[in-house]
């Protein structure tokens, strides 16, 4: 505790202070930055699931920021960050 104040009508307030210590945090706190984790990195070949496209394989890959996806009935381009597919 601080300082002691004497406030009006007779009461007494306390006055907090900030401790020196290093702040906590809990471990499941929403605010706690985290490193966001690498880019997944494709290659020719690799079987993958889109949320949105289903099942398919990749046929091209242009400067790591995207890749083409043979679905089977069409062809897509998928850019960076590729966040509604994942590697099979």
């Amino acid at each position: 505790m601080g300082l002691v104040v004497h406030g009006l009508r007779g009461r007494i307030l306390a006055v907090m202070t900030r401790s020196e210590g290093p702040r906590r945090t809990l471990p499941a706190s929403p605010f706690i930055r985290r490193a966001a984790p690498a880019p997944e990195q494709y290659v020719v070949g690799d079987r993958v699931s889109h949320d949105k496209h289903g099942l398919g394989r990749v046929v091209a890959v242009e400067d790591d920021a995207s890749v083409i996806v043979d679905f089977g009935t069409t062809h897509r381009r998928i850019a960076t960050p590729f966040t509604a597919m994942t590697k099979l």
